[in-house]
C-alpha cells in the first residue's frame, strides 16, 4: 500500500507584535541609483549656475567660498530630494523611514562611545603606519579663513549642515536600502566606500591616503545606526567628529566649536521628543 503525502499550504507569517511596524522594503538598486540621481542633481545645479552667470555677465570664480556654500547646500539638497523621492515609490515617506526616531538613552551613550573610541583608536595606528601630509580643505573653501563671518558659516555648515543631511542619506537612505537584501557587513562596507570616496579632495594619490579613515568612520557610523535604530545617535557622533575636526584644523575654530557642537548634541537629544511617537520599527 502506498503512503499518502499529504501537501499541507506554507504556514502564515508570524505576526508583528502589537504597535510594531515595518521599515519599508527599499529595493536595494535604489541605494546606487539615488546617489547617481543626487550627483546628477548637483552636476545640473552647477551648470545652470554657470548658464546664469553667462547671461548676466558675471565672472564666477570656482573657488569662491559664498559659491561653495551655495553648492554644498544644493549638493545636500540633491541627495536629500532624491532619497525622498525613491523612497515615496513604495511607501509615503515618514521621518521614522530615515531612522529619525527616538531610542534608548544609556545603550545610545554606550554604542556612540564604542564607536567614537573604535575609530580614534583604528585611526592612530592608521597615522602611525601611514605618513599622510594631506588633509580635507573643507575649511578654507567654505570661507573659514576668511574673517570671523566666514569662519562662523563654515563652522555651522561643517557642524550642523553636513552631519544632518549627510546621515539622512547614507545611512538613513543608502544604507537601509542596501540592507533590505545584503547583510550588515557588506551593507556597512559599500557605505562606508562611497561615504569615503564622496570627500575626495582630487590631491591625488595623497588625497587618497585620507579616504581609508573616513570610509571608517561610514562604516561604524552603520553599526551604531544599526544597534540603535535611531539616525539621532550617528548624528550626534558625526556632528561630534566634526567639532573636534573644525576646532583643530581651523584658525580659532575651537570659538564656534564650543558653541556650535553642544548644540547640535543638544538638537539630536531634543529633536526625538518633538517628533510624533511612532511604533518601534521592523525589519522588512
Amino acid at each position: 500500500m502506498e503512503a499518502v503525502i499529504q501537501h499541507l499550504p506554507p504556514p502564515d507569517p508570524p505576526e508583528l507584535p502589537a504597535g510594531a511596524a515595518r521599515f519599508p522594503a527599499w529595493p536595494p538598486w535604489f541605494a546606487g541609483v539615488g546617489f547617481l540621481v543626487g550627483l546628477s542633481g548637483t552636476l545640473l545645479f552647477g551648470i545652470v549656475m554657470g548658464l546664469v552667470a553667462t547671461l548676466f555677465g558675471a565672472d564666477l570664480e570656482g573657488d569662491s567660498p559664498v559659491l561653495v556654500v551655495i553648492g554644498t547646500l544644493a549638493q545636500g539638497l540633491a541627495f536629500v530630494a532624491s532619497a525622498l523621492f525613491f523612497a515615496s515609490r513604495v511607501a509615503r515617506p515618514r521621518a521614522w523611514h530615515f531612522g529619525l526616531r527616538s531610542t534608548k538613552l544609556w545603550p545610545a551613550l554606550g554604542w556612540t562611545a564604542v564607536g567614537v573610541v573604535s575609530f580614534y583608536f583604528v585611526s592612530a595606528i592608521y597615522g602611525a603606519l601611514v605618513h599622510v601630509d594631506a588633509e580635507q580643505d573643507t575649511v578654507r573653501s567654505l570661507g573659514g579663513e576668511d574673517g570671523a563671518f566666514g569662519l562662523i558659516v563654515a563652522g555651522l555648515m561643517v557642524i550642523m549642515v553636513a552631519p544632518v543631511v549627510e546621515e539622512i542619506f547614507f545611512r538613513g537612505f543608502f544604507y537601509r536600502a542596501l540592507r533590505t537584501r545584503l547583510s550588515i557587513w557588506i551593507a556597512a562596507a559599500l557605505d562606508g566606500l562611497l561615504f569615503g570616496l564622496i570627500h575626495y579632495s582630487g590631491d591625488g594619490v595623497e588625497g587618497l591616503l585620507i579616504l581609508p579613515p573616513l570610509a571608517l568612520l561610514g562604516f561604524i557610523f552603520c553599526l551604531v545606526y544599526e544597534r540603535t535604530g535611531s539616525l539621532f545617535t550617528v548624528i550626534g557622533m558625526h556632528a561630534l567628529n566634526n567639532t573636534l575636526a573644525f576646532a583643530v584644523q581651523a584658525d580659532d575654530g575651537w570659538q564656534v566649536s564650543v558653541v556650535a557642537g553642544p548644540l547640535a548634541l543638544g538638537a539630536c537629544a531634543l529633536a526625538p521628543r518633538l517628533l510624533p511617537a511612532v511604533p518601534h520599527p521592523e525589519p522588512a
